[in-house]
């Protein structure tokens, strides 16, 4: 018990010197990148989700969280949709591009 104590105090933070801050945004030309990469390789899951992440501008907690019946009625994808952030408890009004592959 006192070498695992010992390890814990003897290791150091992984941003001990370093400036630490907020991610820059995706670029206009990242995010076409990664939509063109996920489109060849066919991963229709993750283009819809990355595609609403880009419109929506939701937190990750939220985007993983959401159900298709609150982004669409039926067969049909909604072109709106309001969805209650976890963290902060506002509601937040997106509209959704469709793009279809």
């Amino acid at each position: 018990m006192i070498n695992t104590i010992q390890i814990q105090k003897n290791r150091e933070p992984w941003n001990k010197g370093k400036l630490v801050r907020q991610k820059a945004p995706l670029k206009l030309r990242e995010i076409w990148a990664t939509r063109i990469r996920l489109q060849l390789s066919r991963k229709v899951r993750d283009l819809a989700l990355f595609n609403l992440a880009i419109d929506s501008k939701l937190r990750a907690c939220d985007l993983v969280k959401l159900k298709v019946r609150e982004v669409s009625q039926g067969k049909q994808i909604l072109s709106r949709a309001i969805i209650e952030q976890q963290k902060t408890h506002q509601p937040v009004q997106f509209e959704m591009s469709i793009r279809v592959l």
